[in-house]
Formats: C-alpha cells, structure tokens, sequence
C-alpha cells in the first residue's frame, strides 16, 4: 500500500520488515504435490491450523526470524538465496490474470479515496498475499485436471502477481488530481463521458511513456549504482521478503493463511459497512457529537460552532488502516494540522472579518431558525473563491500548497549529495559506453576509459542472465514511439504545441529520475515536487506567448499530468524491478507483466473516473456546495495553475503573505528534522512533525481524517510494542484490508446513485445529522 500526491508517497507500510522471514529449509512443499486426497489435505489443513497457532501463541522462533533476516541486513543488495526451485517460465496466465483483478480492486479503491482525501495506494502488499492464497488454491485444487492453473507455484510466479497487481492498480493518481481540475476550470469537454476516448488517449501515452523510460533503468538503479548510493526501496525490498516468507514450506503457508484471513475479513467489514452506512450516515458513518450536543443542549449555538467547522468523528476504515500502516507521527502530525488549520487559524480568520462563511441550513431553504447558525467555511464557488470575500478554505488552501511545495523541495536539495553521485554515476556510464563503441571501432579513448571506472565494491552482481534481461530493441522503438504519441495526442486532441509537448518529456525525464532515486533512498516518491515544479516551469514557459489565460491553464495541467504519470509509472515499474532482483525473477518476464497490468490501467482508471464524475458532479463543478468529495489534490493543482497564469495576483494578501512565511518554517524545520536531530539527539526525530501532513490539513476542509488515522494509529502502536509478532502476522494485512474494502464499497456506492438506489435519499435516513444534511 502506498499513499501518493498530496502527502508525496511514503510507500507503506514504510520501512516494513516482515519478521515471519526465515531462512528456507530443506523439507518438501507438501502443497506442490498433485496427488493428494480429500483426507490428506484436510489432515495437512490442520496442520498448518496447529503450526499457525504455534506460530502466533508460544512465539518459539523468534531466533529464527532474526537470523533469518540477518543476511539480507548484512548486504541488502544481493539476491535472496536458497528459494524454493521453480519453473523457468513463470509469467503464467493465472499469475497475470489474478494479478490483473488484484491491481483493478485496488485502481478503483483509488480513485474513490483519491476524490475523497488526495491519498492513493499501491497494490504491492494486497497483490502479494490475496495473489498468494487464490493461486495457492489453484495449484492444488485444479493440479490434475487443469493444468493451466493447477502445478507447482514458488515466490517467482508471486513476484509476476505482485508486478500485474503494481501496474493495473497504477495510473490512478491523475485522476484525482490534474483531469478534475480541467473540468472544474471548463478546459474540456461538457462531461468526462463524451471525453472518455480523448481521456485514455493521453493516459495511454503517458503511462507508456513512463513504462519504456523507466526500463533500461532497472541496470542502472538496481545494478550499477545501487551499492555506491544505498538504493535499498524498502517497501520494494519488504515486499520481497513478503513473498518469500510465504513460500517457506508449512511455517510459510501457515502465516500466509493467517494473513489471508486477516485481510479477507477486514476487507468484507469495510465493504460491507461502507455500502450499508449510506442509509444511515448519521449513525453508522459520522458520529456529528456537536449537532448532538446543539440539540439537547436546547439549541445552544456554541456547540454548533464547532459542527460548522467538521469537528466530527467519521468511522472511516480506510484512513483507520492508514493510520495502522503510516504510524503515529504521520497521523498526529496530521491531526494537528487540522487542529491548527480548522481549529485555530480559520476561526480567527473570521472573527477578524479576513474570511467568510455561507449559510448551510438558511429559512429560505425550507429549514427551521434554530439552523439559521449553521455555517459552511468549505465553500470553493466563484463569490468565495477571490481576494475580496474568500473562504476560509480558500484563504487555507494557499499556505498549504505552498509548504507542501517548499518542504518537497528542501527534501529534494537535502538529497544533493546522491542527487550529485547518481548524476555522476550517468556521466560514467556514458563515458563507458563511448570507450565501448570507441573499442568496437579499433580507437583507443583513454580520457574516456579512466572516467568509466567504477570501483568494484561498488559493484552489483546482476542475478538475471543475458537472455533473461529487457533487451534494447524491446523498449527504444517503445519509447520513441510514445514521445512522438504524446506530441500527436496533446498537439490533436489539446491544442498543444510541439514545443510545450517536448519541454513537458524533457521535464518528465529530469524528475522521473529524481522521483526514483528518492524512492529508492527514502522510501518517498516526490510527485508533489515533480508535478508542481513541472507545472511552474511550464507557466514560465507560457507567459511569454502571450496565450489567453485559460489556454494557458489547460496547457499547464496537461503538461503536470504527464510529468506525474511518467514519474509515478517509472517509479513503480523499478521498484518491481527491485522485488525482482531479490527473488531472482527474470526481468524480461517481470516487463511483459508490467506492460499487460499498464493495457488494464489505461481503460479502467478512466473508467472509475468516469463513474464517480457522473455520479457525483459536484466533482467537476464547484458551485455544487454539497458534496461527499473534497477532492483536495484537485484543489491544489488548480490552485497552482491558477496561480503561474493569472496576470493578477488572485490570493488575498493576507493569505499570501501568511503562505510565504508558513513555508520558510516548514523548509526550516526540513533542515531542523536532517541536521539537528542527528548523533544522541536522533531520537527526536520520532516526535518531528511531518510538515507535508500538516500541509495537508490545510488543503483538506475535513477534520476527520485525521481523527481516524489516529483511531488507526494509536491501537496498532500499543499492539505492536505488546505482541509485535501478532502484529506483524495482522496487523498490515488488516490495514490493506480496509483501504481496499471501503474503497471498493464506495465504487458499489458510486454505481447505486448512478442507478437511483443510494442513500441516504429516498431510501434511507439522515436521523442525527445536522439540519438533516449530511
């Protein structure tokens, strides 16, 4: 799982070890045999049942698991050894095709909880173990008499899995971001309907484009310099010793089923709660404790004040998983965002009379006077969304963006000294490959040959023979070809020029790389950066073209939207890489997956974007006030575009100049966390605030988010410090369990309002909401 865009992408769970790795043992996989009757699978069932107890109860090989993960701490850059044989061929029509539906759940999941709360999650966990336990089933259950889904099934073939589920879950992240913001700027077409063909037209070129990029890379991050800089991704590298645990015999199966389980139920919960909750959304959903207190308080408007700024209690399972994967300070640094944002600066703003308010329950409407306090601050309609009389959201939404903004540049200056290793490490890989052709030609280049020595403990032994490697014909035709792709698409269907296409692949490529050397070092993909900065420097670009205001918007989205799927697609197909690397999967194998998951991608999450827009439009428009979806990285990006194009100055002063002085001290508390917590002081850092978190907060006009995440965060940091092995074993299936379940439940929610059966009108309730709106 992974949260993205606004918060950048601390791939979760971050830094995630699995405990239940241990070294493989000599002892046949009683599971890969075919010929089993009833009775034996059934003893053998028990068991694992009796092992997993074993393994959860008495904790008898806690020694084990740490010599086990021992060699990897040792030296995290070789392949793991001693895994179980396997086929050579394991890109198999199962493993893709279960692979393709755990990487669909997941893309939906997605755009429901990116519209929702800007976050997104990657399908490498869930694809890793639900992958494991159906092909599991289908390799002893059909071994006879379907063989195309029946026969032995190792870590190899889960890696396949993992990579389909990573690439059809992906692509997700622009439709909660840079497409809503063009419609809500009326810069296509009447509907994402109409649109649909012209939609995956440019999610297929820049998803590709991504895809063939980030190929040859695989050599250069995962081999060549991965030692020199400490490339270790860790999510990337725990997903591996994931599925390597599963694979370990009887222990391995037993604590596979056991997360199974796990995941299954907490999946069906959230499913079921999210889909049931709609008819009673003030009961089973939001818990408005205010309105509740304004009611048998006599209507005593002090305790309406604080309903009117979203201080309530959501019982959502996907920010209570987040919160279990991401940790407490993630989470409180979250919460107090909102505390700062929502509880301290937006109700001054307008006692000062700086912001204002519009009536959510006025008499005129048809609602009773003792209502008439009730106040929306969330408004982002064109009479709140100025310098004159702005919202306390638009007043907000500024100072956010731009900390979120300065805190991933300083993260990324703060890189400097890998940034400048790894630029290094290009020049002599160029200088190697001009003493190579020098050499093919009979000329000796000895300025070139000195500057292409590597030191050879800096060396990575690559696992995977010639034949098995991505060949240079397989991606270069690939990758020209989308770059010319991407200069017909947005030159046909958007207006734009070659020359803007071509700055928005140069930036692509710059920050791709960018995106996956942090990914690689900090286990955080800086899309905030990438997409934000691609979306500055082509506002510098378009001021001088003397364009009008709104072609130039439409050309700077287009031009984000493509950095962000580039870097985003690139980043995760080398992550994959490094999965592989580990489980020793033949790369070539891993990019044919990973180009078939992109096929799916490309359709669906245009698709689930489609469904949501016309189900809810008040995603696209926003003088719709009432709306389940607060779409805040949408918020962000048309703010910034906005911004770079407007030849006014469209933030209110006071907000602008709050804006500057908020970054400076979220960039100086950046150096704080890197430079002053370090040595006897580095336990501090445990208590830093993430500054990104906090400028979330201001961006999202919820207040519950937060709270959830901490209902998450503080049960599982107990759980885990008491029974860290009960923990582990659960706690991070239960967790993807309920971000996948709520986010599949609101796509079953999405398809009832298309339908006409949703709730909580006509066919619900709203008993225990304020006002009756909910």
């Amino acid at each position: 799982m992974s949260t993205t865009e606004v918060l950048d992408r601390p791939l979760a769970p971050m830094g995630f070890i699995d405990p239940a790795v241990s070294p493989m043992k000599e002892k046949d996989d009683v599971f890969n045999h075919p010929a089993q009757t009833s009775n034996e699978k059934e003893i053998e069932s028990k068991e694992i049942d009796s092992v997993a107890e074993k393994e959860v109860d008495e904790d008898l090989d806690a020694d084990k698991e740490a010599d086990g993960n021992a060699s990897f701490m040792q030296d995290p850059f070789r392949p793991f050894d001693n895994l179980p044989p396997e086929q050579h061929r394991v890109l198999t029509i199962r493993a893709v095709f279960v692979g393709l539906c755990c990487g669909a759940l997941v893309n939906a999941s997605n755009v429901y909880l990116g519209l929702k709360t800007g976050w997104t999650f990657t399908a490498n966990l869930f694809g890793a173990i639900v992958g494991f336990a159906v092909i599991k089933f289908f390799s002893r259950t059909f071994a006879e008499n379907f063989p195309i889904l029946g026969g032995n099934f190792g870590p190899r073939e889960n890696n396949i899995v993992q990579t389909a589920a990573m690439a059809s879950g992906g692509l997700s992240n622009v439709f909660v971001s840079a497409l809503p913001a063009l419609y809500q700027l009326n810069l296509m077409g009447d509907n994402p309907k109409a649109d649909y063909w012209k939609i995956v037209s440019l999610t297929a070129v820049g998803g590709y484009f991504g895809f063939f990029f980030a190929t040859p890379l695989r050599k250069f991050f995962v081999i060549y310099v991965a030692r020199e800089l400490r490339l270790i991704f860790p999510t990337a590298s725990a997903t591996a010793m994931t599925i390597r645990s599963m694979h370990e015999a009887v222990t391995g199966e037993a604590i596979a089923k056991l997360k199974m389980r796990a995941l299954s139920a907490a999946f069906s919960a959230a499913l079921v709660l999210r889909v049931v909750s709609q008819y009673a959304i003030g009961i089973l959903w939001d818990w408005h404790v205010f309105t509740w207190f304004f009611i048998w308080g006599n209507y005593n408007n002090s305790a309406l004040a604080a309903e009117n700024w979203g201080w309530i209690i959501e019982f959502t399972p996907a920010f209570i998983g987040s919160g279990m994967l991401v940790g407490l300070n993630v989470s409180i640094s979250f919460f107090m965002g909102s505390v700062i944002a929502w509880g301290i600066i937006g109700p001054s703003l307008v006692a000062q009379g700086m912001a204002f308010g519009r009536p959510a329950a006025s008499v005129e409407d048809g609602y009773g006077p003792e209502w008439s306090g009730y106040i929306s601050y969330a408004s982002l309609s064109k009479a709140f969304s100025n310098k004159d009389t702005p919202s306390p959201r638009y007043w907000l939404l500024w100072p956010g963006v731009l900390l979120m903004i300065a805190v991933s540049f300083t993260e990324l200056f703060l890189q400097y000294k890998i940034i400048f290793f790894a630029f290094r490490a290009v020049f002599r890989g160029t200088c190697q490959g001009i003493s190579a052709a020098g050499h093919a030609l009979g000329k000796k280049m000895p300025w070139f040959e000195k500057r292409a020595e590597q030191e050879v403990n800096d060396l990575v032994e690559d696992p995977a023979p010639v034949e098995e490697q991505v060949k240079w014909w397989m991606w270069s035709p690939g990758l020209i070809l989308s770059i010319i792709c991407i200069c017909v698409v947005l030159g046909v269907e958007f207006d734009m020029p070659i020359g803007m296409s071509l700055l928005s692949v140069v930036l692509t490529f710059f920050f791709s790389f960018l995106a996956i050397q942090c990914t690689g070092v900090t286990d955080i993909t800086p899309l905030t950066a990438a997409s934000k900065a691609s979306q500055i420097v082509l506002g510098g670009a378009t001021k001088g073209e003397g364009w009008e205001q709104a072609h130039a918007q439409k050309l700077n989205l287009l031009g984000g939207a493509i950095a962000n799927m580039g870097a985003n697609q690139s980043t995760d197909l080398v992550c994959d890489f490094r999965t592989g690397f580990l489980l020793r999967t033949p790369p070539n194998q891993q990019w044919i997956a990973q180009g078939v998951g992109t096929v799916v991608a490309i359709f669906l999450a245009p698709a689930m974007f489609v469904l949501f827009a016309s189900a809810y439009p008040c995603i696209l428009n926003t003088e719709i006030e009432i709306c389940p979806f607060s779409v805040p990285s949408v918020a962000a990006w048309r703010a910034t575009a906005v911004a770079v194009t407007d030849p006014t100055f469209p933030i209110p002063k006071s907000s602008g100049i709050f804006a500057i002085v908020f970054a400076i001290f979220g960039s100086a508390m950046v150096f704080v966390r890197h430079f002053l917590w370090v040595g006897k002081w580095e336990w501090m850092r445990a208590y830093h605030p993430n500054m990104m978190c906090i400028g979330l907060a201001f961006v999202l006009p919820q207040t519950y988010y937060g709270t959830a995440m901490c209902l998450g965060a503080i049960p599982s940091y107990y759980w885990a410090k008491k029974n860290p092995k009960s923990f582990d074993i659960y706690g991070y299936a239960i967790a993807a369990g309920l971000i996948a379940g709520e986010g599949i439940g609101g796509v079953i929610n999405a398809l009832f309002q298309v339908v006409g059966i949703a709730g909580p009108d006509p066919y619900g309730t709203q008993i225990a909401c304020p006002a009756r709106i909910c």
